[in-house]
């Protein structure tokens, strides 16, 4: 199993590598849930040495795009590209948020040129909702995506097992899984036994760097905490040796 830090800045990233995961997913506005990183981010991070995949995400909420932001999506893709991404983690659903947008995932994973691309948490709209989890990952094989980040479409993805067992049997092998979604280190067994193959976590702290306002919002930031990643390090090194 890998483990998959999910940062919203340098800092993070370096946290992250120093406590030894295997790979980063870089992004800004964590408590948003993610929004794309910045070129300037994605080159500092990627320099540290551990692979980077970015976030691809215009904005904050639901996951049906206009043409305008994908076509910033794209854009933003090529940039990070350039930065040295060694991949992204992205998604799109229809204009109901009934299914996959697979219009704007196959032109997204174009833009991605052969790198790898992961599938974000917009699955689990659709898996909340009743979606086939075994349909859903043939969906997804057949775009041609290295795998998906979800929680099984529960608010913690230790709830989601059922549906992350699914998932996994359903791509037959031609997914990662990567279960995100509240992971703590105690839930690690238990994501494994379901057939994920990567636990991701932001291991996030706040923290603050003095007085923000008026105008700057609030004085407080998310950041990586190194304990919090040190745990989910040494539950996954436990898988090993069980």
């Amino acid at each position: 199993m890998l483990l998959e830090i999910a940062v919203g800045d340098v800092e993070g990233a370096r946290v992250a590598r120093e406590s030894r995961a295997d790979r980063i997913e870089l992004s800004q506005a964590l408590p948003l849930g993610g929004l794309t990183p910045s070129p300037g981010q994605a080159e500092l991070a990627t320099a540290l040495g551990v692979p980077v995949r970015a976030l691809i995400r215009p904005r904050g909420g639901g996951f049906a795009y206009s043409a305008a932001e994908v076509a910033a999506m794209v854009r933003d893709i090529e940039a990070l590209t350039d930065a040295g991404a060694a991949g992204f983690v992205l998604g799109a659903l229809d204009a109901e948020s009934a299914g996959l947008d697979r219009q704007t995932l196959r032109l997204l994973i174009r833009a991605a040129e052969g790198r790898a691309v992961l599938v974000h948490r917009c699955v689990d709209v659709l898996l909340a909702a009743g979606y086939d989890p075994a349909v859903l990952a043939g969906e997804l094989a057949d775009l041609g995506v290295a795998g998906v980040l979800t929680s099984g479409g529960a608010p913690r993805a230790l709830e989601g097992v059922p549906v992350l067992s699914a998932l996994a049997e359903g791509s037959e092998g031609r997914l990662e899984i990567v279960a995100g979604g509240g992971v703590r280190p105690e839930h690690v067994h238990a994501l494994a036994d379901a057939g994920a193959h990567a636990v991701h976590l932001s291991a996030a702290t706040s923290a603050r760097s003095g007085p923000a306002g008026p105008g700057g919002g609030t004085d407080e930031y998310m950041t990586t905490g190194p304990a919090r990643v040190a745990a989910a390090r040494a539950a996954v090194d436990d898988l090993a040796v069980r």
